[in-house]
């Protein structure tokens, strides 16, 4: 958890619990400010833990516009980034885009996922090639703990052989069934091996920035709103799952541009993408 986050909770979870201390100073109205105060709470960390959507439904509801530095804003919406300089308004808008997920290199590719990894780069120049505005496309990456994720693959093993060895014992054993889990079982003890080799797997958060401009604020965020969504059509044929980054998350990338952090605190607050 992050200092940030833990500021969010603590504040407020004690000044509820100071209100709820007094309690026996409300007579009659004692109960009413108990389950006040506790709905208070659990509406706390439901909006730490699920503030993309409900962060900003507040901000957009009571009209709330976030001051994140000099000349830079989150609009009531918490969709994009606003830096008006100049008599320009500049938006800024984020997608994940986690192209492809780490393989280790003793694993089979999945058919025809070789020749699409070979196109890749031809693919790559035509999309860039055909888009008229700048963007980033940012890949943090990082090497996962050895022992903490041999532990979790081990894990993973016992379980499936427990299920075969339950399936197997079974009155009506299913043999596909088995040998499903069995392949499983295989994959992960290749990646146990591989790791005994001394291969480290990585994990990495990809994520895309883009920005548009206009006198107004409006025409600025029209233009982004058309240049992400440009974005998702053209990096479709890499068959990704991209995402609209809105609320704290969105503060957090705005920040990450002036800020270095560990990996640690990053995927803490971003989200790791599987």
């Amino acid at each position: 958890m992050d200092a940030e986050t833990i500021f969010y909770i603590s504040i407020p979870s004690v000044l509820i619990l100071i209100l709820l201390s007094a309690l026996p100073r409300y007579g009659s109205f004692g109960i009413v400010v108990a389950i006040l105060s506790l709905l208070s709470i659990i509406l706390i960390f439901v909006i730490n833990y699920a503030d993309f959507l409900i962060f900003p439904a507040i901000t957009q509801a009571l009209g709330i516009s976030v001051i994140l530095a000099n000349n830079y804003t989150a609009p009531k919406k918490q969709n994009c980034i606003i830096k008006y300089i100049g008599g320009i308004y500049y938006a800024t808008g984020y997608l994940t885009a986690n192209i492809y997920g780490y393989v280790f290199s003793a694993e089979n590719i999945i058919e025809g996922e070789e020749a699409q990894l070979g196109s890749a780069p031809e693919r790559w120049e035509k999309i860039v090639s055909n888009v008229k505005f700048p963007f980033k496309y940012n890949i943090i990456s990082s090497a996962k703990d050895i022992q903490k994720y041999r532990e979790e693959l081990e894990g993973q093993r016992g379980f499936l052989e427990f299920q075969i060895s339950r399936e197997s014992n079974s009155t009506n054993p299913n043999q596909m069934t088995i040998e499903a889990l069995r392949r499983r079982v295989s994959i992960l003890q290749a990646r146990i091996d591989r790791i005994s080799t001394g291969e480290r797997p990585l994990k990495s958060i990809m994520y895309m920035e883009t920005t548009a401009v206009g006198v107004s604020e409006k025409e600025a965020t029209d233009a982004l709103e058309l240049q992400l969504n440009q974005l998702e059509t053209l990096f479709s044929s890499f068959d990704i799952s991209m995402t609209r980054i809105i609320g704290r998350e969105m503060h957090f990338l705005h920040r990450f541009n002036y800020r270095i952090y560990d990996f640690k605190n990053i995927s803490s607050i971003f989200q790791d993408q599987k």
